[in-house]
């Protein structure tokens, strides 16, 4: 409504100049006439035509000007101060709001419009000190199944993020969970910059299998020190520390506040169903540097799953241009009972990017995807027994 209402006034707004330029016109031309017309002797009617005399030339003139401006120099003025004023104003406005502006005037106001912005900002966008935003510009995904026997098997993810511009952080976020809501809300709660989700199906399995993916996890880091140097870091052993429920909402916004839709939660209602763990990046890098920025990060992890699932997958933490996604599911089975087949379901901008026909182990393709994938984007990987 507000939109509307604005344009309606600057439609009024033009023919209100047009019709002050138009009684400017009139009263010159009628003093033109009386000072051509009339020409008083003496006294008071001297000295109104003395006025009229005067007055005419400004009345004419404000009228043309008045006119002028509104047919041509309004336009070109207008222009001007958008080419000139509006990538300056855009450029000191931080990402968020420049995009809620952008969808309020699109979509009107709407809680949901959160929703679009943190998928093409991150959640770090909302950062409430702008920092930069983690986006990767290239990014590279691999997902290796590996059989346990014939009830679980282990799922690999090895991901890789290049970032387009250096990430300020000098921490890294695990957040572990198998409610469903929560695994939807996190990417939009989270506001710092730098986190991995890892999202266990089966409730009954969670805690074990959070504890045993902790000392899976591998970190590799590109980074600057504090003095800007380049340098690079891996942990074949990381120290991730678990983040206790009352530290809760300093990582998480909707432990402290209503999230659009989403109302504000207990952390006690999520004990069983939530952990988050953290690290200190300075921890891994070489000669005891302290780390400023990050340029590249790339996390590998395994996670305990259940076979007869039939899905595993992978999502865009943030904002990602994903080169390519491969797989490895050979050894899905184990003792060489079951022969599986396979098939690719990306859920992504360009989703006919894969095959839709069930394939062989060995015959599943590279993903090329060559787009961006943003957080709500993925790809999944479904399995069933061969019928063959």
């Amino acid at each position: 409504m507000e939109a509307g209402d604005g344009s309606r006034s600057a439609g009024f707004a033009r023919p209100a100049v047009r019709r002050v330029a138009a009684g400017f016109l009139l009263l010159g031309s009628a003093s033109l006439v009386a000072v051509v017309l009339w020409d008083p002797a003496r006294g008071v009617g001297r000295a109104v035509h003395r006025l009229l005399e005067l007055s005419f030339p400004v009345a004419l003139l404000a009228g043309a000007a008045l006119y002028g401006y509104e047919l041509f120099l309004r336009r070109w003025l207008a222009a001007e101060l958008a080419h000139l004023a509006g990538p300056r104003i855009v450029e000191a406005l931080l990402p968020h709001q420049v995009m809620e502006a952008l969808l309020d005037s699109i979509y009107g106001e709407n809680d949901a419009n959160r929703d679009v912005m943190t998928g093409v900002l991150g959640g770090a966008g909302r950062r409430p000190l702008g920092g930069d935003l983690t986006i990767s510009t290239h990014t590279g995904v691999h997902m290796e199944l590996r059989g346990v026997d014939r009830e679980l098997y282990y799922l690999t993810t090895a991901v890789t993020y290049s970032f387009r511009k250096n990430v300020q952080v000098d921490r890294f976020i695990v957040f572990a969970t198998c409610n469903a809501l929560l695994r939807d809300s996190i990417s939009s709660g989270c506001q710092l910059p730098l986190f991995e989700l890892w999202f266990v199906p089966d409730s009954s399995l969670f805690r074990s299998s959070v504890d045993d993916m902790l000392p899976s996890v591998r970190l590799g880091i590109e980074y600057l020190d504090l003095d800007g140097g380049h340098h690079s870091a891996s942990a074949s052993k990381l120290r991730l520390r678990e983040v206790k429920y009352q530290q809760w909402a300093d990582y998480l916004s909707f432990f402290r506040e209503d999230m659009g839709p989403l109302p504000r939660q207990n952390t006690h209602d999520h004990l069983g169903d939530l952990r988050i763990f953290e690290c200190d990046l300075s921890d891994i890098a070489a000669d005891d540097h302290t780390v400023r920025a990050i340029e590249r990060l790339s996390v590998r992890v395994s996670a305990l799953q259940r076979i007869d699932d039939g899905i595993c997958y992978w999502q865009a933490p943030y904002p990602c241009y994903v080169d390519q996604i491969t797989f490895a599911a050979k050894e899905l089975d184990v003792d060489g009972s079951t022969v599986f087949e396979f098939n690719l379901a990306p859920f992504t901008f360009r989703s006919n990017t894969a095959t839709t026909r069930w394939l062989r182990a060995e015959d599943l393709p590279e993903l090329d995807v060559r787009s961006w994938l943003l957080p709500g984007h993925g790809v999944a990987l479904l399995w069933r027994p061969s019928r063959s």
